[in-house]
């Protein structure tokens, strides 16, 4: 099996900063400036917000990951196809200390991972008033055809779910938000378990991102395998299908809104989601390259984070299940693209070590 060393979510994120923040109610001590400054980002309302009671945590998690890309074209004869590799499952153990997680993960599926060379990693930062997000992925080659669509009365059930190596791609963003309710709403408690959320409460959300993506795309390799497992049919994929690469970049802004939902005793789901208004530039490579010069876009797209948590967390022992998705969308008159990828974590884990004013009641 295949392992990975990942510095895991990050997970409780700047939670040292929320348990040692100033509070309702709490003295004035004198800080130095950057003791004070740290601590402002974490200012929470201890009527709705419970601070994390401890230095040290223990966490098993497991994390299943998906990614489904949809490309087609735009021509008189609209085509599409969709691909997305085969799910990747990884199971480990994280030890954090206050705001720093380290995990060693390892996949549970022998799907061929060393031979495609498919790379990942995800990091999260949750604090009160901010929270940014992290990744890097370049997939293999373990794709499969999801879904042809090839035209009205064309049958491609004959190609759907055979393997196909011929696409690889490549991802490297970010996501930076600020959240505007940071002392009654806390981010934090729905995704890195390191506060607990008293009442429910919900709060706007604004930020911005940056994302650069490839896709190297072998039409020919596709049109073989069309050609073998559909004899007799003549098929030939539209122009707009018909190219090596695409590469863009996509620098957003977005709004959202979460909310927080304290249903029982000890219990949170939290529901969160942001649009982002996108600009792209785009660069891509036809087959006839050195006749022609391909194709160079620039517009304005929507796209979407979605994330969705259930905690349940007694300020010692937690347990839960988070997700993110993310939704990118490129469309112009010749070509579309549509992607989605995210990840769905399960864990369990125990807080010890007593910090601070908590030392005496524990």
């Amino acid at each position: 099996m295949r392992r990975w060393l990942t510095i895991g979510m990050l997970m409780a994120t700047l939670a040292a900063m929320a348990a040692d923040s100033l509070t309702v109610g709490e003295p004035e001590r004198k800080l130095g400036w950057l003791r004070r400054t740290i601590r402002g980002f974490s200012y929470i309302d201890e009527r709705y917000v419970e601070p994390q009671h401890y230095n040290w945590s223990v966490m098993l998690q497991g994390t299943y990951t998906y990614d489904y890309y949809r490309l087609s074209s735009k021509d008189v004869n609209a085509q599409s196809v969709s691909f997305a590799p085969e799910p990747v499952i990884k199971f480990g153990p994280y030890f954090g200390w206050r705001w720093v997680f380290l995990g060693y993960t390892f996949d549970l599926r022998k799907i061929g991972i060393s031979k495609s060379h498919r790379q990942e990693f995800d990091a999260s930062i949750y604090a009160a008033q901010i929270g940014a997000d992290f990744y890097y992925r370049r997939t293999g080659s373990n794709y499969k055809i999801r879904n042809v669509d090839l035209g009205r009365g064309i049958d491609t059930r004959q190609v759907e779910g055979l393997p196909f190596d011929g696409i690889t791609v490549g991802i490297t963003g970010f996501n930076v938000y600020y959240i505007f309710n940071h002392q009654r709403f806390s981010y934090p408690a729905a995704f890195a378990q390191s506060t607990c959320q008293k009442i429910s409460c919900g709060s706007w959300m604004a930020g911005f991102g940056y994302l650069r993506n490839s896709i190297d795309f072998d039409h020919e390799k596709l049109e073989r395998l069309i050609s073998e497992r559909m004899p007799g049919q003549e098929v030939k994929l539209d122009s707009g299908l018909m190219f090596n690469s695409v590469k863009y970049i996509d620098i957003n802004a977005s709004v959202g809104y979460a909310y927080n939902w304290v249903f029982a005793t000890n219990w949170l789901f939290c529901s969160s989601l942001s649009l982002a208004l996108a600009y792209k530039k785009t660069r891509g490579e036809t087959i006839e390259q050195g006749k022609a010069p391909g194709f160079d876009f620039k517009n304005f797209n929507i796209d979407g984070i979605g994330r969705f948590g259930l905690v349940w967390n007694n300020t010692q022992w937690y347990a839960g299940a988070s997700a993110i998705v993310r939704a990118y969308n490129y469309k112009k008159s010749r070509f579309a693209a549509n992607n989605i990828f995210g990840s769905l974590n399960l864990y369990v884990g125990y807080n010890f070590g007593p910090r601070g004013r908590y030392k005496k009641k524990k």
